[in-house]
């Protein structure tokens, strides 16, 4: 295989897969001190979120299984580079204690209800990936 054999993508072509979560997607709070730049495809959602010191998720579960890459600080008992798998329905919550947090979910299947809050909070702008 060589680099040649590869389809050069246009810019129309980077427009329509390719983004920036921190630059190009606006930010939609899911909890109070909890905001997300989320991205969505048929199959899942994405949560780049910063959890602010001091905030929580209520103990909650949903019909997603969820995958949890923390990238920055720590929160309750995982830290930077823990990757947490949550299966569907499992109860669970987090507790941001002194410092944010930052981390990455992964949901499949997606989740509608942060897509709706997308929208009610990002008013006329596109879900990425979901035209």
């Amino acid at each position: 295989m060589k680099e040649s054999d590869f389809y050069k993508a246009t810019q129309e072509d980077r427009q329509k897969h390719i983004v920036r979560p921190y630059e190009g997607v606006p930010l939609t709070e899911l909890v109070p001190g909890s905001l997300s730049h989320l991205i969505g495809g048929e199959n899942a959602t994405i949560s780049f979120l910063t959890m602010k010191a001091g905030s929580a998720f209520e103990l909650h579960s949903h019909p997603q299984e969820q995958i949890m890459v923390v990238i920055e600080d720590k929160m309750y008992r995982v830290q930077k580079g823990d990757v947490i798998y949550l299966p569907a329905n499992i109860k669970h919550g987090a507790f941001i204690r002194e410092i944010d947090c930052k981390a990455i979910d992964i949901f499949s299947p997606p989740r509608e209800d942060y897509k709706q809050k997308y929208f009610e909070q990002n008013k006329g702008k596109k879900f990425k990936f979901f035209h």
